[in-house]
């Protein structure tokens, strides 16, 4: 997606569907009209042509079977796109939140959207991750400061 760009308002299944069904319906009117008024002698002119109203059956018939297919096909779709659009948009870097097209912490969203409060705290694995580096640094720390005789920082030396 671009920078900026923003998603519009969904559009309801049930108006999209009642859009194409309209466009479905005229196809079979206009099949119908074209039987009754037999477009094609007033176009091309008088010729023999005898109505059969099975042919137009026919062809209703299979308008009709393209319609329930198409509009199964549709419903999935936009049904797969409302559940994808109802995802939160979150940066892979700084985790902000894309919120009412504005990118905002976490905490504030929650404030925000469902007006709870948050504290922080630390994991178990990311406890001992911190007490690893920590302890990590500090080894590198004493074996850089203590060249032979000098104590380490924080340390008594020993009586002798």
């Amino acid at each position: 997606m671009p920078v900026g760009w923003v998603v519009q308002k969904q559009v309801p299944i049930s108006m999209v569907l009642r859009v194409q069904s309209l466009g479905f319906l005229a196809i079979i009117s206009i099949s119908w009209f074209n039987e009754f008024i037999d477009l094609r002698s007033l176009i091309f002119g008088d010729h023999s042509y005898i109505s059969d109203f099975r042919e137009s059956a026919l062809e209703m018939l299979l308008v009709l079977a393209v319609w329930f297919l198409v509009v199964g096909a549709t419903r999935r779709v936009i049904q797969r796109v409302h559940y994808l659009e109802g995802f939160l948009r979150v940066c892979a870097w700084c985790h902000h939140i894309n919120f009412k097209s504005q990118w905002v912490r976490l905490e504030e969203f929650l404030k925000r959207e469902f007006d709870t409060p948050t504290t922080h705290g630390i994991c178990p694995a990311c406890a001992q991750k911190q007490k690893a580096a920590i302890r990590a640094a500090r080894k590198a720390a004493s074996d850089r400061h203590t060249p032979g005789d000098q104590p380490s920082p924080g340390t008594a030396m020993a009586q002798q």
